[in-house]
């Protein structure tokens, strides 16, 4: 059966690429099925996007806000009738197992709920003037044409992370999916037109990075980029947004730790170590890569440890026998194994895992074995990269303070775990572990989306997304002083009222 030819959404019309060039989309459980054809975009098809986002600017923002909200309700309400249908289509063209597509659509909807009721909040301040008869106030101003460039673990939670937000407080935005999945990137276009958003307001332009990407960073009339990926991308990004003044909100990569001390309920924090480390092929930025454990139980937890990875099941996320999927190409699959390859030179044991899985129907994919490394530095290569995928480390510690170090010990700080019952350890770790994240007896993965979500140094730039706090990546403050006393006031030299 012939591959399905997608196309760019651009100012309400779908269209063709300016370059009439098409890239496929695979199955990475299974490289032979091409699940489409989708535009290989330049900057010609960029700045269609761009200029269409730029006219359609001024009359969006001057929607009344909950209006502006009920589509995106209305969008939310779409998602949950198809959320079936949007899993499936996640499992073939990006990998997880089933279970997972459904929480990822679940995180979209979730999203959508939850930002559709800012639109009758978007909540500014009001102060008391330090002269009489004079009000003040502040309210937030939308922030004009966003670039939302967005990754292929998530493909359609974190676009809604973005888009939503930035529709809600009357932006326009030009969507960039990766390459990898661009599927549901069109899927989730789709549900948002049919839930009455006006053309234009919206714009879809698929692409790879450097041939879309880069242009759309480098726009002059784009007021604020997005982007979730990579630290070294986002670093570029920054450095180019920079260059223009632009906004720019940066969630980048991460070394996770889980760190499990000598009174932790044990088959609890292998469970979180399992889930952690080896959920969505171990691909989330949220990952558990390392696990700090204590001396007295580290020959314990690692063979409980070890015997769970080994016992994983690996193929098509479709089956319901299948416990973890592919990872997302065939590039991404020899990055893994050379990591794999590094950590055995530099002197770490291999405890389970470290080849290519080619047994079987995972022979038509993207499949690695669960990789667990014992006898681990924290200094070494594999504790300090991310490797962004099914490996993970494990670093044994004397106490508490030499965990919190080791945790602290990266160039990264998004998520961290801490198993323990005693409540002065985990109250110790929440207020010394450098990250935007803290768990306390769970993983290192499971945002909630009424909660704020990024991380520090390389993780982020301060920027969070989730809860309110979204809706700071795409408004601008301002502030309106009204005086009605009837004559000149100056601040901060007339006394005002006598006492």
């Amino acid at each position: 059966m012939m591959a399905e030819h997608l196309k760019n959404y651009i100012d309400g019309k779908w269209m063709d690429a300016a370059t009439g060039q098409a890239f496929p989309s695979i199955n990475p459980a299974d490289k032979s099925e091409v699940l489409g054809l989708f535009p290989r975009s330049d900057h010609r098809d960029v700045d269609r996007a761009v200029e269409a986002a730029r006219r359609h600017y001024p009359r969006w923002r001057k929607v009344p806000a909950p209006r502006r909200a009920e589509i995106l309700f209305r969008a939310a309400e779409l998602l949950v009738q198809r959320k079936e249908e949007l899993a499936v289509l996640m499992t073939k063209e990006m990998g997880k197992i089933l279970k997972e597509s459904r929480g990822d659509v679940q995180e979209g909807i979730d999203m959508a709920y939850f930002i559709a009721g800012e639109g009758r909040r978007l909540l500014g301040e009001t102060t008391p003037s330090e002269l009489p008869d004079r009000f003040t106030m502040s309210v937030r101003v939308p922030a004009g044409v966003v670039a939302a460039i967005t990754p292929w673990n998530f493909p359609l939670a974190i676009p809604t992370w973005k888009i939503i937000p930035a529709l809600v407080a009357g932006n326009t935005v030009v969507f960039k999916p990766a390459e990898d999945t661009p599927l549901l990137a069109a899927k989730l276009v789709e549900i948002l037109e049919e839930a009455g958003l006006p053309p234009g307001v919206l714009n879809l332009v698929h692409g790879l990075g450097e041939e879309a990407g880069a242009p759309l960073v480098r726009h002059p009339d784009v007021a604020v980029v997005s982007f979730t990926g990579s630290s070294e991308v986002g670093r570029e990004i920054g450095i180019a947004a920079a260059a223009e003044h632009k906004r720019v909100s940066l969630e980048m990569g991460g070394k996770n730790a889980i760190v499990v001390m000598d009174d932790a309920d044990l088959d609890l924090a292998v469970d979180g170590a399992i889930w952690g480390a080896f959920g969505t092929s171990g691909q989330r930025c949220t990952a558990a890569s390392r696990l700090v454990v204590q001396k007295k139980v580290l020959k314990d937890f690692s063979e409980r440890l070890v015997k769970r990875a080994e016992a994983l099941r690996l193929g098509n996320g479709l089956l319901p026998e299948t416990e973890m999927g592919p990872v997302i190409n065939e590039r991404h699959l020899k990055k893994i194994h050379r990591y794999t390859k590094l950590g055995l030179k530099e002197g770490a044991k291999l405890l389970a895992g470290g080849d290519v899985h080619r047994r079987g129907d995972c022979a038509k994919g993207f499949f690695y074995l669960p990789t667990v490394f014992a006898d681990v530095s924290s200094k070494m290569r594999i504790a300090q990269e991310e490797i962004f995928g099914p490996t993970v480390t494990i670093i044994p510690v004397a106490d508490l303070d030499e965990a919190i170090d080791v945790v602290n010990s990266t160039r990264y700080g998004l998520s961290s775990a801490i198993y323990t019952r005693d409540v002065g350890k985990a109250f110790k770790a929440m207020r010394e572990i450098e990250a935007g994240i803290t768990y306390v007896n769970t993983s290192t993965i499971g945002a909630e989306v009424h909660l704020p979500f990024g991380g520090l140094r390389h993780s982020g730039n301060g920027r969070r997304e989730g809860g309110s706090a979204a809706i700071d990546n795409f408004t601008e403050w301002k502030t309106l002083y009204i005086d009605f006393s009837g004559r000149l006031q100056r601040a901060q030299i007339d006394e005002g009222t006598p006492l």
